[in-house]
């Protein structure tokens, strides 16, 4: 007795630590998740390898100006269109002079007062030629536009930007519409749309989380444990990464923030409908509660390691990449699933174990009732025996709809294979149709923004203005050369080098001659279009072919330089992350599952559904949405996602089959482990999909991409191929599927 009362207090005192710990760090995790946005970084140009020409083009390049300038482009016209009058020139020119003098709100002491302390000379007001519009050119110093002021820790470009835009009084009174716009505008428009993820993406992933437990349980209690279990989760992951982005360990920008907090809930709210739903199967046969939460977690334990350990080396894959942001996701994704895994396997059976026994009304009103356990049988109770090669009407009664899916599957499994894959082949056809060459800043918002707008001013206005130009360094021999190749460019309206004393206006020639450092030359390059739009991307493309003809040693670089060597490592990561995702994930299978050629028929069945899901979405975006393209690292994300994730459920499924396998035989082994596994591998695809989904409420096409695509993959492989096509070929295949290693495996 004094034994049991021992055991007793010491399972009462591991219940109390556990909880407590979790406490502490929803508590310090809630703190740090709150502040992610604090330690983001969102500009391209950091996220690129030494090894791109843009960087070593910037790097050259820096020393033949003071400071480098992140221009924002104030463009106003009139409210009733027309030509301005000379007031509201006046007043243009006097609202440029006072801009200097803007107090920057919540600035602390030692950081900067006004804007004047943020830039790098006096605004320059430029009349368009058609005099219906005017341009004011506010160049901040690109140096400390990223640094943090104030107690909200705002980016001084954002400060900066909310101040002009802010200050437009004047402007409006004199009859003008005013926009803030170039690089300056967009990275503060940017920001603000990522603002929602702290607050609205959650809300709205947890929301929708809670409707659907809410329908899988039936219950008023359940869901909110498993959803406290995700939160917990995502504190903890919070946590942990805010401290490594902020020692610089790795990278974070905004997408990267929106995909863990949703990757986090997802994961979190799987893994605990399995360790639910087997303590629910324990509790039919077990009268204490915490023997029944013991045999769950060691039950559910395998799977749901297999599954965290598949979907962490798949994200860790991305630390191949060229690219800083995509190479900074594999960890900050890993990291979240991690701490998805031990929430779901100790937060998450604490709590089960603290309603006692009580813990049979945490299901009301569908209570689990004590059955005593047969000697010899399966988990819900009904004799296993032992079937031939080709009995395929092994019992799986009892599971309602999944029970007729299962029969179904045995009876028609050769047909149910080959229609399913052809169909999800034919859906992939359409992948070669998927525009993922790049997109420009104006075309990554779904929504009215001010940049945008602005833009479309300036494009009306002032065509062939670029509010960064593309940057030529060269040897001091090749000037002539350069400046020849670059002006018969086509998109280029000017190449201007760098020289000494002051421009008789902006854009024009200074009077002096060449600047030379170190034996080299800068020309800066102004385009036709827009240095943050896609056909700039495409005339630096064409510059460096004919800049390099002229003189190979010169380095190509600007703005537009950097979103084409960002696109161009976007490009190399696809080719090469890939195989090594597929490599990996099937090497961990083989391990698993014991067996290669069931490995092979789960990578082989994840990558289809991956490629049916990747046409069904190019159909979507070109002739639904009508999305003007993608950006090159929307199919790695959405095959990482996808591959790592999808092959979840197969592994949720595979784990289940092995075990039924060794007991009654393969092909009624894969029939009842469909019917038992169905409901709650359903449930936990749909929660998955719903939270991927509710990235599409951050107003951004990234992420609306990946939300509609990752989204319709995980339904696809939950209701095709871990339903219907895994295991009819498993079925089909019988005993083979366990290749090489089929010791103890019936048909």
């Amino acid at each position: 007795m004094l034994s049991k009362r021992s055991t007793g207090v010491l399972r009462g005192l591991l219940i109390v630590a556990v909880i407590g710990v979790w406490l502490a760090l929803g508590s310090l995790g809630g703190q740090a998740q709150g502040k992610l946005s604090s330690v983001q970084t969102n500009d391209s140009a950091a996220f690129l390898p030494e090894s791109a020409e843009s960087t070593r083009a910037a790097e050259a390049g820096a020393e033949f100006v003071d400071a480098e300038s992140l221009p924002a482009l104030v463009v106003v016209e009139g409210a009733d269109g027309g030509a301005l009058s000379q007031e509201q020139l006046a007043a243009v020119q006097s609202w440029a002079d006072d801009v200097p003098g803007l107090a920057l709100e919540g600035a602390g002491d030692g950081e900067p007062q006004t804007v004047g302390d943020t830039l790098t000379g006096d605004p320059v007001v430029v009349p368009s030629e058609d005099g219906e519009s005017a341009l004011v050119v506010v160049s901040l110093d690109a140096g400390t536009s990223a640094d943090t002021i104030g107690a909200d820790e705002e980016s001084v470009n954002d400060v900066v930007v909310e101040a002009m835009r802010a200050a437009d009084g004047p402007l409006t009174e004199a009859g003008l519409d005013a926009y803030v716009t170039g690089p300056a505008g967009f990275v503060a428009d940017l920001v603000s749309a990522f603002g929602g993820i702290d607050t609205v993406l959650l809300l709205v992933a947890l929301v929708a989380v809670l409707a659907i437990l809410a329908v899988v349980y039936r219950s008023p209690i359940l869901p909110f444990l498993v959803i406290l279990t995700a939160v917990f989760a995502l504190s903890l992951a919070g946590l942990v990464v805010y401290h490594l982005a902020d020692s610089g360990t790795l990278t974070l920008n905004g997408q990267s923030q929106g995909i863990l907090s949703i990757l986090v809930v997802g994961a979190a709210v799987d893994y605990s409908l399995l360790v639910v739903a087997r303590y629910r199967e324990e509790l039919v046969h077990t009268r204490s509660p915490y023997q029944a939460v013991r045999q769950a977690v060691r039950a559910s334990l395998e799977p749901i390691a297999a599954s965290a350990g598949t979907v962490i080396a798949g994200l860790l894959c991305l630390l191949l990449s060229d690219l800083a942001s995509n190479r900074s996701l594999g960890p900050v994704a890993a990291i979240g699933i991690a701490a998805a895994f031990l929430g779901a396997l100790t937060l998450l059976p604490a709590l089960l174990v603290v309603a006692g026994t009580r813990s049979r009304a945490l299901f009301w009103p569908r209570m689990p009732k004590f059955v005593e356990r047969p000697d010899e049988g399966d988990a819900d109770g009904a004799p296993r025996t032992a079937s031939a090669d080709t009995d395929d009407h092994v019992d799986v009664e009892g599971h309602g709809v999944w029970s007729r899916i299962a029969s179904f599957v045995g009876r028609r499994d050769r047909v149910v294979w080959v229609v399913t894959a052809l169909v999800l082949a034919g859906c992939a056809a359409f992948v070669p149709t998927l525009d993922a060459n790049g997109t420009g800043d104006s075309e990554v918002f779904l929504t009215q923004v001010d940049s945008v707008d602005g833009e479309a001013v300036l494009d009306d206005h002032f065509s062939g203005v670029s509010a960064q130009p593309a940057i030529v360094v060269a040897p001091e021999g090749d000037l002539d050369a350069v400046v020849t190749a670059a002006q018969g460019t086509p998109g280029v309206s000017a190449a201007v080098p760098v020289a000494e004393g002051e421009p008789s206006a902006p854009g024009a020639p200074a009077s002096g001659p060449p600047v030379v450092i170190d034996g080299q030359v800068r020309v800066d390059v102004t385009t036709t279009a827009t240095s943050d739009s896609q056909e700039a991307v495409e005339t630096v493309a064409a510059l460096r072919d004919s800049v390099h003809a002229a003189s190979p040693e010169a380095l190509v670089g600007g703005a537009a330089a950097e979103r084409l060597d960002t696109q161009l490592a976007g490009e190399r990561d696809l080719r090469v992350i890939v195989p090594v995702v597929l490599l990996v994930i099937l090497l961990i299978l083989m391990l698993l599952l014991r067996s290669v050629l069931a490995a092979v028929l789960l990578v082989a069945a994840n990558v289809l559904s991956f490629g049916a899901a990747l046409g069904v979405s190019a159909v979507m975006f070109n002739h639904v949405f009508d999305f003007p393209g993608a950006d090159p690292s929307v199919p790695l994300f959405a095959f990482c996602f996808l591959v790592a994730l999808g092959v979840d459920y197969s592994i949720f499924l595979m784990t289940r089959v092995r075990e039924e396998s060794l007991q009654v035989g393969t092909r009624p082994g894969v029939l009842r482990a469909l019917a038992v596994t169905g409901s709650v591998i359903t449930s936990a695809g749909v929660v998955l999909a719903a939270t991927f989904a509710a990235l599409g409420v951050i107003p951004l096409l990234f992420l609306a991409q990946i939300a509609f695509v990752v989204a319709f993959g995980v339904l696809v492989d939950t209701f095709v191929v871990r339903s219907l096509l895994v295991p009819a070929l498993v079925h089909d295949i019988g005993r083979r599927t366990w290749w090489p290693n089929r010791a103890g495996m019936r048909a």
